[in-house]
Parts: C-alpha cells; structure tokens; sequence
C-alpha cells in the first residue's frame, strides 16, 4: 500500500495522486543531512536518483531501505513518464541528487518540470546546496547574485557564456570541475576583469578550502592544479556612480568605479591595467585626481 508523508502541519501532501519531494542531500558530510529528509527518505515508495549507487550508501548509512530508480541526463522521456505514471497511481517519490538540491546543475529539473506538466504536486525539503555555502563565506555580496553554473566546456558556446554575463553587475556563481579550473579563471579574467573572486572547494569535507582573493592570485595559487569540486564566486562588474555599468567606459569611468568600491589607489590601477591599454603613470595620476576629489566632497549629513 503507498505511504504518504505527513508534512509538519499534520495535514496529508495531497489526497489521491502522489507526490514529487525534492530532496536536498549532503554535498560532502553526511551528517548535513535533515532531519525532515530523512523522515521523507523513510516514508515514499520510491527514490529517484542521479547515480544510485551513490545514493544506494547514502541510505545505508541512515538504515534506510527503499526502491531505487534512476533519472539522469540521460534518461529518455520514456522513462521520465513510467516515473510520473507512479506519480499519478498514488506513489509517494522522492528526488535526490549525488550531492546537494536537485535542480541546481542537475538533470533532476526534468523529473521536476515533467511532474509539474501533469499537474502533480511538487514539495521541496530543503537542505545543503554548495552555491549557496560558497556564496555565504565569500565574502562578497550576496544581494543580489546570479547563478551560472557550470559554464560550457568547450567551443562557441564557452565564449559566449563569459561574453553574455561579462557585465553582470552582481555577484556570479559558477561549478566548475578541479581539471578545468585554471582555464575557467583565464577566461573570467580575460573576459571580466581581475575581479575579486572566492574558491571554495571540498566544501563540508575535511580538506575543505576557501580561497579569497583577487582572480590573478587565484591562477597563481592553483596553476598547478588541484583536487574536488570547485565553487567560484565572482564580485559583479564594476559600476560607476552614475549605476551604470561599465560595459564600454573609459578606463577612467573604471578607475572611479574601483574607487568608489573601495579599491586603494593601487589596486584601483592595477585592475584598470589588466583591463585596458593604458599607461600606468596616466592611470596613477588620474587615479590620486578621483580620490583627493572624492574626499573633498561632503559626507551625507556632514558640514561642508
């Protein structure tokens, strides 16, 4: 007989048809798991999963034996259709990926999107998902950023994708795997800029690691390659005073776009030169003309 999972109101998910529960998993330490995923895990019919070997561990280490079925990128219509007929008999399923929220780089969205078509009742049981760990200890604003996720591994579509979000003016996220990571921070800084950056990598494991700095000292720090996967977070395109970004300002409306982010002097200039062909004794000068000229205006609420 299917089971279905009571929520914490005490009411039933639904009456008649089944549920969709998307599950969030640990992203790298099991014990991130919830306690309400868990109860799900438990409860439903069936999970879904990405790779069901790795789940099939996930569910022993919590004595959990349920029937496994398997959604990935792979997975033909057929198959996403023999999973929503269950939907539809009554069956209670829960989604889980190999690590982290299904849907977020994730083939799961199929399952989700298909679901949703029939008009069957999708619940989400929130949990670890690294673009957000990454983005809280980046240290970089987190309001308003965008996700990007992995970007294309190789060809046209590759340069499009750093050309088209070149002048977001919010903070990025990005996956990224550890063989393609020297080459991703070469393209974000030939294409973006030497921008501040994060690279939080292992996150939750025991060799995780929070790289904070500006993308040049990222190549320099990972040049030589490194292991697990990879977040990248990376600071918006500069904005000049006016809101605007700078998309093809001069390299003067950029120095006072680093100025007015707090950017020193020099480093104000150096990220200029890396950016545009210009004489570091010009940007320099230009660069003491904007600070000594911001420092004479009045703060707000001040005495002029």
């Amino acid at each position: 007989m299917n089971r279905q999972v009571k929520e914490k109101t005490g009411t039933l998910a639904n009456h008649g048809a089944g549920t969709l529960y998307v599950v969030a998993t640990p992203i790298g330490n099991l014990q991130d798991i919830t306690l309400r995923a868990l109860e799900v895990l438990r409860s439903v019919d069936h999970v879904v999963a990405e790779d069901t070997r790795h789940t099939r561990k996930l569910l022993s280490a919590h004595q959990i034996r349920v029937p496994l079925l398997s959604c990935h990128a792979h997975t033909s219509a057929e198959g996403l259709s023999r999973i929503v007929s269950l939907l539809k008999k009554g069956a209670q399923v829960a989604l889980v990926t190999d690590a982290g929220t299904p849907g977020i780089s994730d083939p799961g969205v199929a399952l989700i999107q298909e679901t949703l078509r029939h008009d069957l009742q999708v619940i989400p049981i929130p949990g670890p998902c690294a673009a957000i760990a990454a983005l809280i200890v980046s240290g970089l604003d987190s309001q308003p950023f965008a996700f990007l996720g992995f970007p294309p591994s190789r060809g046209a579509h590759r340069t499009q994708f750093f050309v088209k979000y070149a002048n977001l003016s919010m903070t990025r996220v990005l996956y990224e795997s550890p063989r393609r990571l020297v080459r991703t921070l070469e393209d974000i800084l030939d294409q973006w800029g030497d921008l501040r950056v994060a690279v939080a990598r292992e996150l939750t494991k025991v060799h995780e690691e929070v790289f904070r700095g500006t993308v040049s000292q990222a190549l320099d720090v990972y040049r030589e390659g490194t292991r697990g996967e990879v977040t990248l977070v990376v600071e918006g395109a500069p904005v000049a005073s006016n809101g605007e970004v700078l998309q093809d300002a001069s390299w003067k409306h950029a120095l006072e776009a680093y100025l007015d982010h707090g950017d020193s002097v020099k480093n104000a200039v150096e990220k200029v030169q890396k950016i545009y062909r210009v004489r570091r004794r010009d940007a320099y000068q230009a660069a003491l003309h904007l600070s000594r000229r911001k420092n004479e205006e009045p703060g707000e609420g001040g005495f002029s």
